[in-house]
């Protein structure tokens, strides 16, 4: 272990003396709101009171919970400072106050308050910072989503910005952070209770912030953050007292896929049960291409180790012992595991192996070096150099590469008279390295140096040198040869693993592409399967529940398959535990399809089934890695799909209850004013029908005649609306003179507004319109009711209506604020509200978009124009046919 420098001690106790006298602050950090923060804050509080310590309450938010508020009987509560804002009467804390009092204790809660205008800091953290510089020590509440670090990752798990925050530099005062913990179920519980907030806000916040999701995440932030300033304060002691020494807890063993992975993997487990440790197994993958045999080997230790309840890791990386410890110090490693390295001629030609690598450079880490009784076993039986590793194909080539090398040597020798036969061999070394595998390449290697030695260094057909200078030549040469095909072998695997990585990551992308133009669950499934089916070369179907709840295939590609009893039993068993199944796996592994599930098992979206070939080999782990990151992409597509559609039921039912409500208050109003003088006038009647004249009985009468009518005529026309806005509606079309319509439209208005006038201008011919007149005259009252609530008083409402070829149109003008240019599109949508428009102080907004529905069914329209001078002009453009006289 490297000793600290004498400085870096010096500063540490300089920095641990400095903070015994400056951090006088102790924070209680907490989830969410609710968790105990105050209690906690206040029962410590009331324990150092009990003990003569001189405790002032400045400041603490109970939230009306009554058992929070019942800690501060007996306690010093200093007065809050009155405030006045916008016209409204506040309390802030009084800092002031609590300088001149100057306890010994002070308790400030909800320290990343932002303090309103007039005090003289903008944050309460702040005030706490100008009372610990007093000397005061101070007891304050947070929340962690109010730290300005872990902003960003809050909104992203929420989708809520916190605004409120507190730098992370200000956390470094406290002396002491109390984590106060509650389970989420607890919580929500309390918020049911009404223990949090009052039962409104509460139904709100279970739908928002107050998620299970969303409480385990930030209580993983929680005890992070906490974790951070533990493992920093320990830096700082242990610095201070000669040591660098951190806390490091995890297990590792590094595997390599030979016959001892397993064997590490259990030695890993066992290790890591008796130190209470997590662990996990790492396989770096350097580019190199591996064996079938060596494949299954590594797959069957990684699930081994899955199996056994370790993490199972596949590092990427030319370096192995760069790779592992990067590993180490990112994941907090403490011991790292291996097998014994098999020491080769040419590893210690090149370098050190990797136990002396990782024991030279790891002097933090712990290593444990495995041998194995087959590894030992193995080594005494290994006399002789390890060449037997690739095929006999590959040795076949090199052979014949010697060969050639040899006869064109011998060509160039005799004709030729090249100076320097050692290219020649070289050029065939790398030809070798570049095709096959290192240990072809070094076999190629030292029979080129044996040819080059026996038929071409004097003397000649011996292994004897005898010059000097060609023992240089000869030596350099196999030197050389070594190097350059280990470097052709190294590059010859990077291209192979690029281009691995490539073809996963062409495939993940054309899945992508293809799944952003799938909008709905079928499409993505049919998407799917068959980017599943292409990417992997076999066949590919995605599973989901009907309606009586079996699962059934809803996709699949590239052809129909059947599945079995045995493969719907793994299916069933995939989606209810969120695990693999089928095939090459370790559950139900008779099935002949390889299941894979969607989602979790709180969110079941459905399985994949992969079917290959019967004779096929298993997956290797580039293949199982891109099955899992596609499905996985899949089922993320599926889920937001499927909130997708719940989120946009519950708009259709948000906008069915506002417009259900905004038609109960339209109509109240409505049906209200005829129902009065209906009810007025039959009152008058019942009470003094004998006491009054005749006429005077005849008009009440006609009165409530007509009002009775008019109330018909308004249910009506709603029944009518209602079915033109489900397509039922039903036209009674009739042949009507427009002018017959303006007068009826005009008459209802004066009626509604007997000081309005009303300047109408109409065409000296007849038009006639074949209409619903009913709907026309409502739709026309509608837009003249909206210009006479507009308009100044004193000014006329303008009514205008002409022919133009096919068209009719009725302008409705008036002398009022106008319409913005962008708005007047808007003005005919329901609940669009605007300076002016059709909806008062009293109105629903609902006048305008009604009559653009009656208009629109007869195959009109209605727009919003500018007027000249101001105002606003409402035009109707109805379709005007032929007369029935000129009818065909």
């Amino acid at each position: 272990m490297t000793e600290p420098s004498r400085e870096a001690r010096a500063d540490a106790l300089l920095s641990t003396g400095h903070g015994e006298r400056t951090h006088r602050l102790k924070i209680f950090l907490g989830a969410a709101p609710g968790v105990g923060k105050t209690y906690a804050m206040l029962s410590a509080a009331r324990e150092l009171k009990r003990q003569g310590v001189d405790v002032v309450v400045g400041l603490a938010e109970t939230h009306g919970r009554a058992e929070t508020a019942a800690l501060l009987d007996g306690m010093e509560v200093l007065p809050r400072r009155p405030v006045r804002y916008h016209e409204r009467d506040f309390t802030e804390f009084d800092l002031d106050a609590a300088l001149a009092r100057k306890p010994a204790v002070l308790l400030v809660d909800e320290l990343a308050h932002r303090n309103l205008p007039g005090g003289r800091h903008e944050r309460r953290w702040q005030d706490i910072a100008e009372l610990l510089d007093a000397g005061i020590e101070v007891y304050s509440a947070l929340n962690v989503q109010h730290l300005e670090s872990l902003n960003d990752q809050v909104r992203r798990i929420t989708g809520i910005s916190v605004r409120e925050t507190v730098p992370d530099a200000f956390l470094d005062r406290a002396r002491d952070i109390v984590l106060v913990d509650l389970p989420p179920r607890e919580l929500i519980g309390r918020l049911k209770q009404g223990k949090v907030y009052v039962p409104e806000t509460a139904a709100a916040a279970l739908d928002a912030f107050f998620s299970p999701t969303n409480l385990a995440a930030l209580r993983e932030l929680a005890v992070d953050t906490i974790a951070g300033h533990v493992d920093s304060d320990l830096r700082e002691h242990m610095l201070a007292r000669g040591s660098a020494m951190t806390v490091r807890r995890r297990v590792l063993a590094a595997i390599d896929g030979h016959g001892q992975s397993e064997y590490l993997v259990r030695v890993a487990r066992r290790i890591a049960e008796r130190r209470g440790a997590p662990w996990s197994v790492a396989y770096v993958d350097t580019g190199a291409r591996l064996d079938p045999a060596r494949r299954e080997q590594l797959d069957t230790a990684m699930r081994l180790a899955r199996r056994l309840g370790g993490e199972a890791i596949i590092l990427r990386g030319q370096a192995i012992a760069d790779e592992l410890l990067a590993h180490a110090d990112r994941e907090g490693v403490g011991q790292i595991i291996i097998g014994r390295t098999r020491e080769r001629i040419v590893a210690r030609m090149l370098g050190r192996s990797l136990t002396q690598q990782l024991l030279r450079r790891g002097a933090h880490l712990e290593l444990t070096i495995i041998a194995t009784p087959s590894e030992r076993a193995a080594s005494r039986r290994r006399l002789r150099f390890p060449v037997g590793r690739g095929s006999r194909g590959e040795y076949a080539y090199a052979t014949l590469a010697t060969l050639v090398a040899l006869g064109l040597s011998f060509v160039a020798d005799r004709y030729l008279s090249v100076a320097n036969l050692s290219l020649i061999f070289l050029t065939a070394v790398l030809a070798v390295a570049v095709r096959t595998r290192m240990t072809v390449a070094v076999y190629t290697a030292i029979l080129c140096f044996l040819g080059d030695n026996f038929f071409f260094a004097p003397p000649r057909y011996t292994l004897a040198i005898a010059n000097l200078d060609d023992v240089l030549a000869v030596s350099l040469f196999l030197i050389v040869a070594l190097v350059c095909s280990h470097l052709a072998t190294r590059l010859a695997s990077q291209v192979e693993s690029l281009r691995s990585a490539q073809v996963q990551s062409r495939a993940l992308l054309a899945l992508g592409q293809r799944l952003a133009t799938s909008t709905d669950a079928e499409g993505i499934r049919k998407v799917g399967a068959a980017v599943l089916a292409q990417a992997l070369r076999g066949e590919a179907a995605i599973l989901a529940r009907d309606a009586g709840g079996r699962l059934q295939v809803a996709a699949c590609a590239p052809r129909e398959f059947a599945l079995s009893a045995q493969d719907l039993a793994a299916a069933d068993w995939s989606e209810r535990h969120a695990a693999q199944a089928g095939r090459h796996t370790d559950t139900l592994n008779a099935a002949p399809c390889w299941m894979l599930p969607f989602g979790g098992e709180e969110n079941r979206l459905g399985v994949t089934a992969l079917r290959f070939a019967a004779d096929s080999s298993a997956p290797d782990q580039d293949q199982r890695s891109l099955a899992l990151a596609m499905v996985q992409d899949i089922g993320q597509a599926l889920e937001r799909a499927r909130l997708a559609d719940e989120l946009e039921g519950a708009r259709v039912q948000g906008e069915t209850e506002r417009l259900r409500n905004a038609l109960l208050s339209s109509v109240s109003h409505d049906l209200r004013s005829p129902l009065a003088s209906m009810i007025g006038a039959a009152d008058t009647l019942a009470s003094y029908g004998e006491q009054l004249p005749a006429g005077e009985r005849r008009q009440l009468l006609e009165a409530i005649l007509g009002e009775g009518q008019r109330l018909d005529r308004y249910i009506q026309n709603l029944l009518d609306m209602t079915r033109l806005g489900h397509g039922t509606l039903k036209l009674n079309r009739d042949w009507t003179d427009v002018a017959e319509i303006v007068a009826a439209a005009v008459g209802r208005l004066c009626k509604l507004f007997p000081t309005l006038r009303v300047e109408t201008m109409l065409p000296s011919d007849t038009l006639l319109l074949f209409v619903h007149p009913a709907l026309i005259e409502q739709a026309l009252f509608n837009i003249l009711e909206n210009a006479a609530r507009f308009s100044p008083a004193g000014e006329a409402v303008q009514l205008v209506v002409r022919g133009e070829g096919d068209r009719l149109l009725i302008d409705v003008s008036d002398r009022g604020p106008g319409i913005p240019e962008a708005e007047r599109a808007l003005i005919f949508d329901m609940f669009y509200s605007v300076s002016r428009g059709d909806r008062t102080s009293q109105g629903t907004g609902l006048g305008l978009a009604i009559c653009r529905g009656m208009i629109g069914a007869h195959g009109g329209n209605v727009e919003a124009l500018p007027r000249d001078g101001g105002g606003t002009t409402i035009r109707i453009t109805l379709p005007l046919p032929p007369p029935p006289d000129r009818a065909p």
